[in-house]
């Protein structure tokens, strides 16, 4: 599928439109929207912040905690606090663990449903060796064929849609308006390590008894494609961290320090050992697990998720794919349809990387004392990390590496929600409000510590929701964009403006980190409203037509295009404001042509009929 270049656009253009759109959803709560004059304070708010905004990004982005270096600790957790209390929680607090501390908050606006999120202060580590730009910068780039992106360490995961949450937030206190639900903060920072002491946050009395009240939990994300399409996970696998370390002190053979590597010769070598030792951890593909008894737990796909998965394969973009993650062709040259099933049904032993001896420029002839292998283990349903720890020691004891030491580092077991739970339905439903049809998946392949959520006692719904596209996660060039930039993406803007008061343009300009999520703290509590009321609402809206602002002003601050509810404003390719409005289905029709150069304004619309944003 082609993807087409995106306009060029400023930071202050993408980042009020983000906001507002974010804020716009925050203003539909069970009882409705916000009066008119409520919608244009918070908006307004959001526009006057967006400079503020930026920089705190920029701020976060500059102080990295990074657990395994144990850089950061405690500020990371002080600065996080901050950053709640900012954004209008009332109760904020430090928590202890044994690890790392996290943070809990509350914001208790008097609402009848209360929404949990899941945040984390802390990120990987990075070499700027391997960076385009400075990790702990912040800096705003071109990047050929998407747009303006924001480059920094954290910027899509996740410091970029955390930010765009709290920046709504912090619109509607600073209006002196009301959240429509109440919310629930729940921050570690150790996920990037496995969240090894996660459960200590969650389990204090006072977090549980808060937790309980919550009708689910979300991590915001960006869960876009650069086609502009959507994924609503069922799920995620889970995972074991884990170092595995042959020495020569532990093994009782070879040296216990470096030495020469002439005494190869008549030596044993600690390097060596653990070699052979993952090579026994696959079988001769060196890609499919060999420890005994590893698939013994594994449960198959069920026939809803077959279902569920035949339906989404022929959405998915073999091309784009491969294009982005720098491939040409699949394990095994198994079918595009075969890989992905693998992907989200099959468990892994991946080696993250090898450490041993000398690595620096040039040669140093030594034999290594020590040797270390960093492994990660994704686990599906209904493997436990505690049992797969056991497996993986038991075979290396059996075929004669019971020297090599397993060090779990952190882990988890895999997270689910079923696709009938009120919190899946309320993202899909309100998604498809907004013009989108979210692709419905079984499973991501990656992780997060979900299960303390859904799993007992709790047993909480949970999932990742947001919109826009980054990457870079865990890489170099950690980066978030603003928005996918194709004719869909626009048209969905312009279909937003019906379904949620949104704000001036939505302008591609790929900051990545700070997409949709500017409008995911509203999507939540749209989603929250839904599951409220348990029910899907009917019937068109119409929508109050309101004033555009000068254009100067909509491109330098942000403008609240009029709409009604089968016409939107169009923006021209010049960047003027189209004076006709066009029926949606024109509009729609229009959004497909691919290479056409269309921009959509969306704007700020009144309430609907009966009692506000349709479920």
């Amino acid at each position: 599928m082609p993807v087409e270049k995106s306009p060029e656009v400023t930071r202050r253009g993408f980042l009020q439109t983000s906001m507002a759109g974010a804020a716009a959803l925050a203003i539909g709560g069970a009882d409705g929207l916000l009066a008119a004059p409520d919608q244009e304070a918070v908006v307004a708010e959001i526009a006057r912040q967006h400079d503020a905004t930026v920089q705190a990004l920029r701020d976060w982005i500059a102080l990295p905690s990074i657990a395994a270096e144990n850089r950061n600790y405690p500020q990371g957790a002080e600065y996080m606090a901050r950053l709640a209390k900012d954004a209008g929680f009332g109760r904020v607090d430090v928590i202890r663990t044994a690890g790392k501390p996290g943070v809990f908050a509350t914001l208790d606006s008097g609402a009848a449903t209360t929404l949990a999120l899941y945040f984390m202060y802390d990120v990987k580590q990075f070499d700027p060796s391997e960076w385009s730009a400075p990790p702990l910068e912040g800096r705003i780039v071109d990047r050929p064929g998407v747009g303006k992106i924001m480059v920094g360490r954290g910027a899509t995961n996740t410091k970029g849609p955390q930010i765009a949450l709290l920046a709504a937030l912090r619109a509607f206190k600073a209006a002196g308006r009301k959240l429509p639900v109440n919310l629930v903060l729940v921050c570690e920072g150790e996920e990037e390590i496995g969240s090894p002491n996660f459960s200590e946050i969650v389990f204090r009395p006072e977090v549980e008894a808060a937790l309980r009240k919550c009708v689910g939990i979300i991590i915001p994300l960006g869960n876009q494609e650069l086609d502009g399409s959507v994924q609503v996970n069922l799920g995620s696998k889970g995972i074991v961290e884990l170092e595995i370390v042959s020495s020569g002190a532990k093994w009782g053979r070879g040296p216990t320090k470096d030495v020469h590597s002439s005494y190869e010769a008549q030596l044993d070598s600690p390097a060596w050992h653990l070699v052979q030792a993952l090579n026994t951890l696959v079988t001769a593909d060196g890609h499919t697990p060999a420890v005994e008894g590893f698939f013994d737990k594994v449960r198959p796909l069920s026939p809803q998720l077959k279902e569920i998965l035949d339906s989404a394969i022929p959405r998915r973009d073999e091309a784009a794919a491969k294009k982005a993650l720098s491939v040409s062709r699949w394990y095994g040259d198994e079918s595009w349809r075969d890989s992905l099933v693998r992907l989200v049904s099959q468990p892994t032993i991946n080696i993250e990387g090898l450490v041993g001896g000398y690595t620096g420029p040039g040669g140093k002839t030594i034999l290594p004392n020590r040797a270390v292998a960093k492994i990660d283990v994704r686990l599906v349903p209904d493997m436990t990390a505690k049992g797969t720890l056991q497996l993986l020691k038991n075979h290396l004891a059996k075929r004669g590496f019971g020297d090599v030491e397993v060090n779990m580092t952190g882990g988890y077991d895999p997270t689910e929600t079923p696709a009938d739970s009120q919190l899946v339905k309320a993202m899909v439903t309100t998604y498809q409000k907004a013009g989108i049809d979210p692709l419905l998946w079984p499973r991501l392949a990656g992780s997060w510590p979900g299960v303390t959520f859904t799993g007992a006692p709790l047993k909480l719904p949970a999932g990742q929701f947001g919109l826009g596209h980054g990457d870079g996660a865990h890489a170099p060039d950690d980066t978030g964009s603003s928005s996918p930039p194709t004719r869909r993406w626009r048209a969905w803007m312009a279909r937003c403006v019906r379904t949620w008061t949104c704000s001036t343009r939505w302008r591609n300009a790929n900051f990545r980190s700070q997409p949709g999520w500017r409008r995911h703290a509203s999507e939540t509590s749209e989603v929250v409203r839904i599951v409220g009321q348990g029910a899907e609402r009917r019937g068109a809206r119409r929508t109050r037509a309101a004033d555009c602002r000068q254009s100067e002003k909509c491109g330098e601050r942000g403008t609240r295009a009029s709409t009604q509810e089968d016409a939107s404003a169009t923006r021209s390719p010049q960047g003027g404001v189209g004076g006709d409005r066009v029926r949606r289905a024109d509009w729609e029709r229009a959004s497909r042509r691919r290479h056409e150069a269309v921009r959509t304004r969306a704007g700020s619309c009144g309430p609907p009929p009966e009692g506000g944003i349709p479920g």
